[in-house]
């Protein structure tokens, strides 16, 4: 199976970012929207914020996944197995036949019912010709842990939404979308617009140690993506 990534540009994701703040409020947007993903590296070239402070942010950063990466390590344990579910599949049928489920695991926790977003979420998601556009793991072909978590209360595509109801908490399923549910003429993704995704989820509980691991992080990853842009997150937003 040939695996490929699609990455947005750094710039793209800040400008999302910061729309996300605007909208929600909060600075823990950096996961908001579901297919927001790419290189975490950058030029520092032109950049207002100092070498010294990039660094801190940088170590801080680095720190700061080493915890999420621990406390998320059973996850990925469990969730590791069902990537080789990740396949191409037949994107007018996936267009046609609505928002389609299928559970992989049966999860023991708490049942996801309609406008539930207090959860968690570890994911892959991917295009009718396999291509994965984004994913909670470290690295696509050889991956050894996940880097991030979404929070689904930041907001996720309607055809998520649909498709996790009646699963529970510690469970995996795959969710297929159709584009209409999916980002449909607004955006560009896969190639083109009203394409149809593909996610495997699997949904956790948001508590702690996870819940404050995986904010810290995502404050962390902001720090350090406004200061290569010459941005001082903390003389913005504060500590």
């Amino acid at each position: 199976m040939e695996e490929k990534e699609l990455k947005t540009s750094l710039k793209q994701r800040i400008i999302i970012a910061v729309i996300a703040v605007v909208m929600v409020g909060s600075i823990l947007a950096s996961y908001a929207a579901i297919v927001i993903n790419g290189s975490k590296g950058s030029s520092t070239a032109d950049s207002g914020v100092s070498e010294e402070k990039i660094a801190q942010y940088s170590e801080e950063y680095t720190e700061k996944l080493a915890k999420f990466k621990e406390v998320s390590a059973s996850d990925f344990k469990t969730f590791l197995p069902y990537k080789s579910e990740v396949k191409a599949y037949n994107e007018t049928a996936a267009n046609a036949n609505g928002v389609q489920t299928r559970d992989l695991l049966a999860g023991t926790g708490r049942k996801l019912t309609e406008d539930d977003t207090d959860y968690l979420a570890y994911y892959i998601g991917w295009c009718a010709d396999e291509t994965i556009f984004d994913s909670s793991l470290d690295n696509i072909s050889s991956p050894t842990a996940f880097d991030k978590a979404l929070d689904a209360s930041l907001g996720m595509i309607e055809g998520w939404n649909v498709g996790v109801i009646g699963m529970r908490l510690g469970g995996v399923r795959e969710v297929t979308v159709p584009g209409e549910l999916a980002y449909g003429s607004s955006m560009e993704i896969c190639g083109g617009y009203d394409k149809p995704l593909k996610f495997l989820v699997m949904a956790v509980a948001n508590e702690d140690p996870l819940k404050t691991a995986a904010a810290e992080l995502d404050i962390a990853y902001l720090k350090l993506q406004y200061a290569y842009y010459g941005i001082d997150y903390e003389e913005v937003y504060g500590n």
